[in-house]
């Protein structure tokens, strides 16, 4: 069932980690189980770098459940995406039936305080689906419903878990099952069938490869599981390679590389920001977000490069060649398709382009690294001919 929620709501109050639907699944797998974001999650099966390799190669799945799904319903399109626009900055108005954005719910100072995704599904005029966070979720729906005008309601999908499949051959996959999906577009969204199973497709995903993300009920969840790996295209794939696939494709994890602390102009995603809400305003914390946008910032989100093996972890600081604190490492790991170690970070703009030599202070020695443009991994998505 959906729960309607119109004010401060806690579906998992609860101190111990939480399971999906699938770790069972997961564990007669021989994944190796950690907490994260408040549920147990596989962090590997055969290995990080194996797995890694396959997404790239072929169709790796993620069981990423653990993310929040939830509707936002009104009388119609104009009015869910009025009451969403005074929350975030992107143009939800302007999203069409069967299309999907990403974008960011900010504070009075246009810092976030989480990213998402917002869809619009076709023939569904009055309510936008939305995907957060696991570990924003509970503070994210409380914040959501006590900003809502009256005539619009937030429901969560406590009944729907959600799968990731991503990787070249995850739309032969689904074109196998019976969805007709070939032709999408990135960032298309709709409903499907998959061996005969019901479920919500959209062309998205965090591994900068093509993919899909699979929303289906949590009762069937299992059986579309079982079914998906049958395919020899597919293996399953954990949390250890859908970090280092994201960070890779630069993408930001919320938490580590955007918080409440930074703007969506410092963090580089200024692009998700369309014009007529940059003209217009109107969403928290617009007034600094437009003046970053107009004046430039103090600091950027970089790729960093480090010169040797050794890869540079979250909170390293970040150097100039004088020694300087000029920055901090957000996020960092070694990159197997790069074949080295990469990390992204915030330093001084004065520092932030591409080439500028640096160094990450690591046990008190700064290592020597350079700045360099984002992704390591060129993106994947697929985008159809215009």
């Amino acid at each position: 069932m959906t729960t309607p929620v119109h004010g401060d709501h806690d579906p998992h109050h609860s101190a111990a980690p939480l399971k999906t639907p699938l770790y069972d699944a997961h564990v007669a797998l021989g994944a190796r189980m950690v907490p994260f974001a408040g549920y147990y999650m596989p962090v590997q099966y055969e290995g990080i770098l194996a797995e890694h390799a396959h997404c790239r190669a072929a169709a790796g799945l993620f069981d990423v459940s653990h993310m929040g799904q939830a509707t936002l319903r009104g009388a119609d399109h104009a009015t869910v995406a009025g009451a969403l626009e005074k929350l975030v900055p992107a143009d939800v108005l302007g999203l069409e039936p069967g299309r999907q954005r990403y974008s960011q719910l900010l504070n009075e100072r246009g810092g976030i305080l989480d990213d998402l995704m917002v869809h619009r599904a076709p023939g569904a005029d009055g309510t936008l689906g939305l995907v957060v966070n696991a570990a924003c979720k509970v503070a994210d729906y409380a914040h959501i419903a006590a900003r809502l005008p009256g005539d619009v309601l937030l429901e969560i999908h406590e009944e729907r878990a959600l799968l990731a499949l991503q990787g070249p051959e995850a739309v032969n996959v689904l074109v196998s099952l019976g969805a007709d999906v070939a032709g999408w577009d990135f960032m298309q969204v709709g409903p499907a069938s998959l061996a005969g199973i019901p479920v919500f497709l959209s062309r998205s995903g965090y591994t900068g490869e093509d993919g899909f993300e699979i929303s289906v009920h949590a009762d069937t969840v299992v059986g579309l599981w079982q079914v998906l790996l049958r395919d020899p295209r597919v293996k399953p794939i954990g949390l250890g390679a859908r970090d280092s696939l994201r960070l890779e494709g630069g993408l930001c994890l919320y938490g580590h590389d955007i918080d409440e602390t930074t703007t969506p102009v410092e963090a580089g995603l200024l692009w998700s920001i369309q014009k007529r809400r940059r003209e217009e305003g109107g969403f928290p914390g617009a007034d600094i977000v437009r003046s970053q946008i107009a004046e430039g910032v103090a600091r950027k989100r970089v790729g960093i490069k480090p010169d040797g093996r050794a890869p540079a972890r979250d909170g390293t600081e970040i150097v100039d060649e004088n020694g300087v604190a000029i920055g901090t490492v957000t996020s960092g790991g070694f990159g197997p398709t790069v074949g080295g170690p990469v990390a992204m970070g915030y330093v001084a703009a004065v520092h932030a382009r591409p080439g500028t030599r640096v160094g990450l202070v690591v046990r008190g020695k700064a290592l020597p690294a350079e700045i360099v443009s984002l992704p390591f991994v060129p993106a994947r998505f697929h985008r159809a001919p215009k």
